[in-house]
Order: C-alpha cells, then sequence, then structure tokens
C-alpha cells in the first residue's frame, strides 16, 4: 500500500489527539503533547480529574521551558470532557490510560475503538499487557498497538511500541513516525511478550530489591544508594551491555564473559541466570562488537569519563546523589591545596 492510498493520516498530520485516562501516565502524556503544538481532548470521569490534571501541566511547564522553550500562542490547546465519545470521536490519535486490568481495557478499548475515526490510531500505555489480548474485541483493530511510556512521560524520551497478532505495519510506522515528532525514542519491540523489554529488566531489578529488604539485608535507602552512587550513573548514557564491554578491556565481552560468566552459578541473586552456551557467548560478543563499532575502547572509555563528569556537574547544582559528594569533594581539595 502506497503512502497516498494509506488506511492512516501520515504522523505529521496527526493533530488532535484524545488523553483517555488522567492518572500519572496520561497527564503526563498531555503536558509533553500540548507542549508540542498537539490539541489534546483529555477524558476522566472523577470529580477533581481536571484540576489534577491541570495542575501537573503546569508544574511541568518548569522543566519543559528548559527542554525547548515554547511560546503560549505556540502551544495545543486543551479540553476536558467526562464524555468518552466526545473525547475520541474526532481525535486523530487516541491513547488510553487506564489501570492495568486486561478485562476492563478490552471492553473500553472495544468502546473506544466504536467512536473513533476509522483511521484513528490507537495506543495504549500498558506496562505489560499483551496487545493481541487488548484488541481482540476492538473495531478495526489493525490500528491499536502498545505505546509504552515513563514517568515523568513529558521529559523521558522512551516509548516502548509493541503490536499485535491483528497490528497493521502502517499503524506501527505512523505511531512511530509521530512519537519521534513528539521528542521521543520509539524502542520497536520485535517479540510481542509480556512485561515488553523495559519492565523486564526493571522488574527483575525491583524483585532482587524487595528478597534484599525481606531478607534484612539492606535498607531500601542503602539498596537506592547502590544505583544512585554507581550502576545508574552509567546507565544514563551507556546501558548494562557495553558497560561490560568495556569492562572487558581490549578483548571486549568475550573476555568479560570468561572472567564473570561463572559467577552466574553462584547464588548472588535470586534470580536464575540461562545456560551460559558457545550460542549466547556469540550473541553477546556480535551485539557488543556492533554497539562499539567505530569506536576503540579508549574511545569509549573517554566518552563514558565524560559523562559521568557531566552528570554529576549537574546533579551538583541542585546538591543531589553523586553531585553533593562532588561538590563537597572539590570543596575539600580545593582547601587542601590552599593550604
Amino acid at each position: 500500500m502506497s503512502r497516498r492510498d494509506s488506511m492512516f493520516i501520515k504522523g505529521n498530520e496527526i493533530k488532535t489527539v484524545a488523553i483517555v485516562g488522567t492518572g500519572v501516565i496520561g497527564a503526563g502524556w498531555a503536558a509533553r503533547l500540548l507542549h508540542r503544538g498537539m490539541n489534546v481532548i483529555a477524558v476522566n470521569p472523577r470529580k477533581t480529574a481536571e484540576d489534577d490534571l491541570r495542575e501537573v501541566i503546569a508544574n511541568a511547564e518548569e522543566a519543559l521551558q528548559r527542554v525547548i522553550a515554547v511560546p503560549v500562542e505556540k502551544k495545543g490547546k486543551l479540553t476536558f470532557t467526562t464524555d468518552l465519545k466526545e473525547a475520541v470521536e474526532c481525535a486523530d490519535y487516541i491513547q488510553e490510560n487506564t489501570p492495568e486490568v486486561e478485562s476492563k481495557k478490552i471492553i473500553l478499548l472495544k468502546e473506544i475503538s466504536s467512536y473513533a475515526k476509522p483511521n484513528a490510531i490507537i495506543g495504549s500505555s500498558t506496562s505489560g499487557l499483551l496487545p493481541t489480548r487488548l484488541q481482540s474485541e476492538m473495531v478495526n483493530p489493525e490500528r491499536f498497538l502498545v505505546a509504552h511510556p515513563f514517568n515523568p512521560v513529558y521529559l523521558l524520551p522512551l516509548v516502548e511500541v509493541v503490536g499485535g497478532e491483528k497490528t497493521s505495519a502502517e499503524a506501527i510506522e505512523t505511531a512511530i513516525e509521530f512519537f519521534k515528532m513528539m521528542g521521543m525514542k520509539p524502542l520497536k519491540v520485535r517479540v510481542e511478550i509480556e512485561g515488553f523489554i523495559a519492565d523486564r529488566l526493571l522488574e527483575a531489578l525491583w524483585r532482587e530489591n524487595l528478597h534484599m529488604v525481606n531478607d534484612n539485608v539492606a535498607t531500601t535507602d542503602e539498596l537506592d544508594q547502590a544505583i544512585i552512587y554507581g550502576a545508574g550513573l552509567r546507565w544514563a548514557f551507556m546501558g548494562t551491555n557495553l558497560t561490560y564491554w568495556l569492562a572487558g578491556g581490549k578483548r571486549g565481552m568475550r573476555h568479560f564473559m570468561s572472567q564473570f560468566g561463572p559467577a552466574l552459578k553462584l547464588p548472588w541473586t535470586k534470580l536464575e541466570a540461562p545456560e551460559l552456551t558457545e550460542e549466547l557467548i556469540e550473541k553477546m560478543v556480535e551485539g557488543t562488537n556492533e554497539q562499539a563499532q567505530g569506536h576503540n575502547l579508549r574511545e569509549l572509555e573517554k566518552l563514558r569519563d565524560n559523562c559521568i563528569v557531566s552528570i554529576m556537574e549537574a546533579l551538583a547544582e541542585y546538591e543531589c546523589a553523586s553531585g553533593k559528594i562532588l561538590k563537597q569533594d572539590r570543596e575539600q581539595q580545593m582547601a587542601r591545596l590552599a593550604e
């Protein structure tokens, strides 16, 4: 099918977005979209919902203006309603953000799809429910997809895009185009799997967190410190795999796997590790080598180091976490040098 004969409008033709459900995630979507010129129609039957939504949008304004300064007249218009049909019937794109109860979402999405324009794409912010099940009773289910963002939605760029068995490739393509225009980083999840990619990683960390609190190994604060002052700084710009590629030195991931692979058999976590087969090792080696392509070890080390310092300096402005440590360290060292 050519773009001229497209079932859906192009991403850059989306002008009006319906936000169904205006809790933390729905309100975050509204703030991001309004700031980038989208007209937003928000719907929520709760009595205080409109006040709460406007409060979130106002509170996000300072940070959004730091991201990109937008004059008031260039922002989108916010309309609030308690009527679902009114909210979605004229929307070019619809984002559902209701609680994670599959049976209720299926019923709601069926109703939304019955009111929506045939060419309107419908997304869900679900954190891990399968799109194939969610679209099972919808009208025109080919335009449905999961668009899973991260809080605060108005700042964090990641949005996982997942299609179901009936989702068209064109709907995925259009949604990705739209999200990029909204300043986001769409991550297309190739395999429909519960929890998608990011939440499966976060869930593993969360479960181990709960085990250590339950077993009196550490307090919640100690566990947060273990992330804030260490791995968390690296995760902001270099994920787990490329970080470990660097840890392998000039021999990269293969050396790292040979050095630390045996630890997978040790009871370091409550999670069972997969068998460290040659096939898995090759996948890890090939993947990280591809990530590092065009850079040698020392170049990536310098990039890592400069990014860490920049993040710590930014945090120092607010005397927060590692930034506070950096500020204190500099003050101590300056005093020592002045002696």
